[in-house]
């Protein structure tokens, strides 16, 4: 995995720094495990705006993930690793032994030829996935699920990692690339090893129009606003605006949003680090 830098030819190259996508093995997907991905430009069902700044970029096909990786047993050979336009990590397919194909979010390391399996009893090797209780301390995981046969939720984006910190009973304690500290249940799956692509956030797009491809319009600051458009706006000249808010006036640095009562309040041990 590798950064290409660009020599400055035009204003929007100077800067520029994206993938080598040298880990990439084809470009072109398993047409059987592709359906489409209709773009709402931040409307609901209604017509309504409920996010705003997008809009337009390119069309994508969505690629149907395997976060359950409930084939127990059954080994599985990589035999590519694929770009995901839908997510900044790698993707693997995977040909298992009774014929099947699935994608999966591919960890750093994984190799074309390489046998991967899943289940109870299988070995901690990358790639493999099996539950926590089996997997041992210290070991770096990601594609954690929340419940059991749930399917991973957590630990799935570029270069992410967690860490299996200790056992509690029916509970794991696991660090999370916030710093949080949290307990999963030991039922839970996890897949080893670190995501892909883990050079991901030094890319830098060079220009305005990279993210109008990916489908990012325009932001305008607040404090540039008219009052009636932002609690920050208006004032004579570049006024600071008073408190950070959001447009809807909740304060926007250091208030917590977090639920007091919320019901899984009560698996975190330490709050991720400000």
């Amino acid at each position: 995995m590798a950064l290409r830098k660009f020599k400055p030819v035009t204003p929007g190259q100077r800067f520029k720094q994206i993938s080598a996508y040298d880990d990439i093995t084809t470009d072109k997907p398993e047409k059987s495990l592709l359906c489409p991905r209709p773009s709402t430009g931040g409307r609901n069902n209604s017509g309504k705006m409920t996010m705003r700044n997008r809009g337009g970029g390119h069309k994508k096909m969505l690629r149907i993930i395997d976060f359950r990786r409930d084939k127990d047993n059954i080994p599985a050979t990589v035999h590519s690793i694929e770009y995901d336009p839908n997510r900044s990590a790698r993707i693997a397919l995977l040909f298992y032994a009774d014929g099947e194909k699935r994608y999966i979010v591919a960890p750093h390391g994984l190799k074309v030829g390489q046998v991967i399996v899943s289940g109870s009893g299988v070995s901690p090797d990358l790639g493999n996935c099996l539950p926590l209780g089996e997997i041992p301390l210290g070991t770096e995981i990601h594609n954690i699920e929340m419940n059991p046969g749930q399917g991973g939720k957590m630990v799935r984006s570029a270069g992410a990692h967690a860490q299996l910190m200790s056992r509690e009973g029916k509970y794991a304690v696991i660090r999370m690339p916030s710093g949080e500290t949290r307990m999963v249940l030991c039922a839970c799956r996890a897949t080893v090893g670190i995501v892909s692509n883990i050079d991901h956030s030094l890319e830098v797009s060079g220009k305005a129009g990279r993210s109008r491809w990916l489908g990012w319009r325009p932001r305008v600051r607040g404090v540039v606003m008219n009052p009636v458009d932002h609690p920050m706006g208006g004032g004579e000249g570049r006024a600071s605006g008073g408190h950070p808010r959001s447009r809807k006036g909740l304060p926007a640095k250091g208030y917590k949003t977090r639920h007091p009562k919320k019901n899984s309040n009560k698996y975190i041990i330490e709050r991720r680090k400000k």
